[in-house]
């Protein structure tokens, strides 16, 4: 049974939302956050992002509305998005700390008094919320393209607190963080006071929730308790919905014998009032008498047998519509035949170390956030690779089928929809093809047509994922940078089955351990802040 929140702190009145293609999101969605800790799970695509996005006030609904109580922040998955970009903006406090900086030179209008409000301390408590978080800045003005993908991620989160949020929401906040990063958040989250919504697939994270919403088929259900609660409340009623299924479908064939059986006496019936007439064993009158009374009796029980059939199947459909049904990724990788000596790629150290990737080894490459792992591993792919710098870790490729899946998807143009972005990566593949690719990644109907600049995180893997999938060759060497982020664990396992199958060599950055373990690495070797490379194993 869905919980129901005391005092809320974001309602959900009828909420609708579609995209201009037509395609809907949110559909009549109604319910309630509480002023506690909350986690929105959900499948990929079934519109978490854009329902913080609407919470948030960044999208207007096309129908019904929402009501916050209180000030509403917004943390979103790309969090940069102009190379100019300052920290300070990463934070949300350049408003105020121009305004500070103003007043300083002699300006004291009114209007910048109020920016600044009770922020005069704003650069102060900026840079020591972020030394206490282990990041050390002390010029706002640096960009925050700088900052690793991980420290952003905490700078970001920090600039939540400073703003004083009274309803936070934050979307997918732990990717991109190494184990210590994350630990980090995990801890700002525990200690976290007020209303704090959050998306995630970090399982570690929505252990802390207080409360977990769901958003599925277009409703919102809200299970008291932390992630596990929820998996325990919906694996209850599934059990439950599938024996009820087996017992209506018991119930179903039943009714279809009861069916069978009183046709085949109705048949009989009137086989026998034929031979009757035939045989002219009562006279016509009678004759007509007894046909008359028979059609009607027969389609009297006719009629009770079609309303009890009716019924038992209005069950039946009903026990169905409970068991979950969701549709699946299907991931096939091509074979590229890769031998098992051939020379695929070499790393580089700093301190002059190399290691070679030989034949379909799988090699893992882990450090913490900020050391040049994504740096490093971009050299592989080209057109990707910057100029060599010394001292630093490098790094080659042996191949030129080289399939990259980036930490960002990057190879997507935002501008374009997702089938144009598909179908400039497999120029030689025609529409049918693409379209059925896609659909094997969930990707039907209206949403080809939509920019990728709308895509939730999951959609936007699924795009670039397909890109990679219609090479034509296979890529020999599949560098994947942190391909877990946006994925839902029904999806995670997809990926695992066909990164296990795949023959290819594969080179994998990610902070998610579990996920390293699955598919089994080789090696893994490590980077350090120094740029030096160790094999762990």
């Amino acid at each position: 049974m869905s919980h129901v929140p005391v005092h809320p702190a974001v309602v959900l009145h009828d909420l609708t939302f579609s995209w201009p293609d037509g395609g809907s999101v949110i559909d009549h969605v109604s319910g309630a956050f509480g002023r506690r800790r909350t986690g929105l799970v959900g499948a990929n695509g079934a519109g978490k992002s854009t329902l913080l996005r609407l919470m948030a006030g960044l999208l207007p609904p096309g129908g019904g509305h929402i009501t916050a109580a209180g000030i509403v922040e917004y943390l979103p998955q790309r969090l940069v998005r102009r190379p100019e970009d300052t920290i300070a903006q990463l934070l949300g406090v350049h408003d105020a700390l121009d305004a500070v900086r103003s007043v300083e030179h002699g300006d004291v209008t009114p209007e910048l008094l109020d920016r600044i409000g009770d922020d005069w301390d704003i650069k102060e408590r900026a840079v020591g919320a972020l030394s206490a978080a282990g990041l050390d800045v002390d010029d706002l003005d640096r960009t925050a393209a700088s900052l690793s993908g991980g420290e952003r991620v905490q700078a970001a989160l920090i600039g939540v607190t400073l703003r004083r949020a009274d309803i936070a929401l934050l979307d997918e906040p732990t990717n991109d963080l190494d184990a210590p990063s994350r630990e980090h958040v995990h801890d700002l989250v525990r200690r976290w006071r007020g209303t704090l919504i959050v998306v995630s697939h970090d399982e570690a994270l929505l252990e802390l929730m207080e409360d977990t919403a769901e958003l599925r088929g277009g409703g919102l259900s809200l299970t008291g308790g932390p992630y596990s609660a929820h998996r325990l409340r919906v694996a209850a009623e599934q059990e439950a919905a599938a024996r009820a299924l087996r017992e209506a479908d018991t119930l179903v064939r039943a009714q279809q014998h009861r069916r069978d059986a009183a046709e085949q006496k109705i048949a009989h019936s009137e086989r026998k009032g034929r031979a009757d007439a035939t045989n002219r064993r009562y006279v016509p009158a009678v004759v007509n008498d007894r046909r008359n009374a028979a059609e009607k009796a027969q389609g009297a029980r006719r009629s009770r047998l079609d309303d009890q059939t009716d019924t038992v199947r209005a069950a039946r459909d009903a026990a169905s519509s409970l068991v979950r049904d969701d549709d699946t990724l299907v991931i096939r990788l091509s074979d590229p035949e890769v031998p098992a000596g051939r020379r695929i790629a070499r790393l580089v150290g700093g301190d002059g170390r190399d290691f070679l990737v030989r034949g379909p080894e799988r090699i893992a490459l882990s450090g913490a956030n900020g050391v040049g792992k994504t740096t490093l591993i971009r050299q592989l792919v080209p057109g990707h690779a910057g100029p060599p710098v010394p001292g630093r870790p490098s790094a080659e490729s042996y191949v030129t089928q080289v399939g990259y899946l980036s930490q960002h998807l990057e190879g997507l143009d935002d501008t374009r929809s997702v089938l144009e972005n598909v179908a400039a990566a497999a120029p030689g593949t025609n529409e049918g093809a693409l379209r059925d690719q896609l659909a094997r990644l969930l990707l039907r109907g209206p949403v080809v047509h939509r920019r990728a600049r709308s895509l939730s995180g999951g959609e936007r893997f699924r795009a670039a994922l397909a890109q990679l999938l219609l090479a034509d060759p296979p890529a020999q060497l599949l560098v994947l940078d942190e391909p877990t982020n946006n994925l839902d664990a029904t999806s995670v396992d997809r990926l695992v089955d066909a990164l296990t199958a795949y023959r290819g060599a594969l080179l994998v950055v990610s902070h998610n351990r579990a996920f390293l373990d699955r598919i089994d690495p080789s090696s893994e070797i490590t980077l350090d802040r120094n740029g030096v490379l160790t094999q762990v194993w």
